[in-house]
C-alpha cells in the first residue's frame, strides 16, 4: 500500500476507507486536552471530545484541525474496549501506525459553514474584560469570544428575543446577577463573566456545553443531554470555538496545537 508523505486535512478519510469500505460516512472525534488537539476514531479517555461526521469523500472532507500551519505527526493504533482505535495522540498501549504531514489552510477555523468569523478585536472594552476575567477566573479570551459572537461588542445591541448589551443577557439572567443597566458595558461584561463561571462549574469546564447553554439555555442542554439539535445553537458553538482559538493566539496565550506533533516552517511560494 502506498501512503503519501503529505496527507489531506482529515487523514482518517483515506485510512477508514481501508477498514470500512461499505460505510458512506464515519464519525471522527476532535479531542482537546491541555491546549492540544488530536483526532481519533473513538473518544479519548481524559480529553474533551466532539464527534464530527465525515462523508466518504476525501476531496470534500472538512478541516478538523483548524489553522495550525504545516506540521508532522504520528497516527497511532491501540485497543480500547476491545476495539481497534486510531488516533493522533500517544496514549498508553499505543503503537505507531504511520507518520504524516498536514498543511492546514491559513486562517481557516476547524468548523465548516460559519461564514465570516471575523478578526479578534482587542481594543473593545479591554480593561473591563481583563478585570472581569481576573475577578471570576474565566479565561479572558473565552469571555471576549462570547461577546464577539453575541453582539460584536455592541453595548446597545438588542436581539429579537430580548437579549441585551455586550454579552446579550436575557432579562432574567441580568436580574439574577443584579444588573441595573443592561446596556452598561461594565455591568454586562461583569454579569456575563459571572454567568459563564457558573456554567463552567456546572459543566466541569466543558466549553462546548458552556457555549450551548449560553445560547440555548441550561434547560435545552439538559433536555437533549448535550448540544441541542438547533441549527442556530450548533453554528454558535462552532463559531465561539473558532473565535476562542483566534483570541488565544492574538492575546499571546497561544492557539490550540496538535498533540504529539512537530511544527514545520512555512514553505516559500513558487
Amino acid at each position: 500500500m502506498f501512503i503519501p508523505r503529505i496527507l489531506p486535512l482529515t487523514i482518517f478519510a483515506g485510512l477508514f476507507a481501508l477498514t470500512s469500505l461499505s460505510v458512506e460516512a464515519r464519525t471522527v472525534y476532535r479531542c482537546v486536552r491541555s491546549g492540544t488537539v488530536s483526532l481519533s476514531t473513538a473518544p479519548e479517555p481524559g480529553s474533551k471530545c466532539e464527534a464530527k461526521e465525515i462523508k466518504d469523500d476525501p476531496g470534500k472532507a472538512p478541516n478538523l484541525w483548524g489553522s495550525m500551519g504545516i506540521f508532522s505527526g504520528t497516527l497511532y493504533q491501540r485497543e480500547q474496549d476491545g476495539v481497534l482505535v486510531y488516533g493522533t495522540r500517544k496514549l498508553p498501549g499505543s503503537t505507531v501506525y504511520l507518520k504524516f504531514t498536514v498543511a492546514t489552510p491559513p486562517g481557516e477555523p476547524a468548523h465548516p459553514g460559519l461564514g465570516k468569523v471575523g478578526k479578534p478585536r482587542l481594543d473593545r472594552f479591554a480593561k473591563q474584560f481583563k478585570a472581569a476575567a481576573k475577578a471570576t477566573g474565566v479565561d479572558d479570551a473565552w469571555l471576549r469570544s462570547i461577546a464577539h459572537a453575541e453582539s460584536g461588542f455592541d453595548a446597545q445591541a438588542l436581539s429579537p428575543k430580548g437579549a441585551q448589551g455586550v454579552m446579550q443577557l436575557m432579562p432574567d439572567v441580568s436580574k439574577e446577577y443584579g444588573v441595573i443597566d443592561p446596556y452598561s458595558s461594565a455591568e454586562s461584561i461583569n454579569a456575563g463573566a459571572r454567568h459563564l463561571k457558573g456554567l463552567l462549574k456546572r459543566y466541569k469546564n466543558d466549553l462546548v456545553l458552556v457555549a450551548a447553554a449560553y445560547n440555548a439555555g441550561i434547560g435545552a442542554v439538559t433536555r437533549y443531554k448535550g448540544v441541542p439539535p438547533y441549527a442556530e445553537t450548533q453554528a454558535y458553538v462552532e463559531k465561539v470555538q473558532a473565535l476562542h482559538q483566534r483570541y488565544r493566539e492574538a492575546m499571546g496565550t497561544g492557539p490550540l496545537k496538535p498533540a504529539d506533533s512537530t511544527q514545520q516552517k512555512p514553505r516559500p511560494s513558487l
